[in-house]
């Protein structure tokens, strides 16, 4: 008796394996070209403007009389304005260049330091007020320069309060007739600020040091 064999699957009824289709590769986006940002935009123009208002608000300053007090306050207030416009434009249509962060800050502090100096001159605002307040600039100014291998260390927003008050304060000291009380509160307020920044910047400066050092030794 023959033992009864299985069919044997040939080459014919075996089920075929097709294998799938590879997927389609995506097409990696191509990166977008840096976008260069020309140096003659409307933000830094603002700025060589207000750089070039100072000397005038300065011989405006010093001249006799009230129209000319007026003048010189119109000047200085405007000036201010372009601080404020410069930078909104900067940040709104992406005009930041390197020649606009350094004129900016200078710019800025020339105007308050001129007429910081122009007042003490006059002998209507205390030098000591003064040689503070531009002291606490050029140290602060001077930190970020020695700590600029370590990071940057940004503008907080007391100092966008300090630039505010300290320009409210010199305004009052412009404007003829001001109450002598009004001055004083507006000083103080500015002074108290300025200070308080400052020592914020040098924590800020410390604490970017410190970092720098702990990721080195890492």
């Amino acid at each position: 008796m023959t033992e009864r064999s299985e069919p044997s699957m040939t080459a014919a009824s075996s089920p075929e394996i097709i294998p799938e289709p590879p997927a389609p590769r995506l097409a990696e986006p191509a990166e977008a070209p840096a976008r260069l940002v020309s140096t003659w935009n409307i933000a830094n123009a603002l700025t060589i403007v207000r750089l070039a208002i100072v000397p005038v608000f300065t011989v405006f300053l010093f001249m006799e009389g009230e129209g000319w007090r007026f003048a010189a306050l119109g000047v200085f207030l405007i000036a201010s304005l372009t601080d404020q416009l410069d930078g909104w434009l900067a940040r709104r249509y992406g005009l930041i260049t390197d020649f606009g962060k350094i004129a900016d800050p200078i710019a800025d502090k020339a105007l308050i330091g001129a007429a910081l100096v122009s007042l003490s001159l006059l002998g209507e605002l205390p030098w000591w007020v003064t040689i503070v307040i531009i002291s606490r600039e050029a140290g602060v100014t001077l930190l970020r320069f020695i700590v600029i291998r370590h990071g940057v260390i940004p503008a907080s927003y007391g100092g966008k309060v300090k630039t505010v008050l300290q320009i409210v304060a010199i305004a009052f000291y412009i404007l003829p007739q001001a109450p002598d009380l009004l001055r004083w509160l507006s000083i103080g307020l500015a002074l108290a600020v300025t200070i308080g920044t400052g020592v914020d910047y040098v924590v800020r400066a410390v604490r970017l040091r410190q970092v720098a050092r702990r990721s080195r030794a890492a």
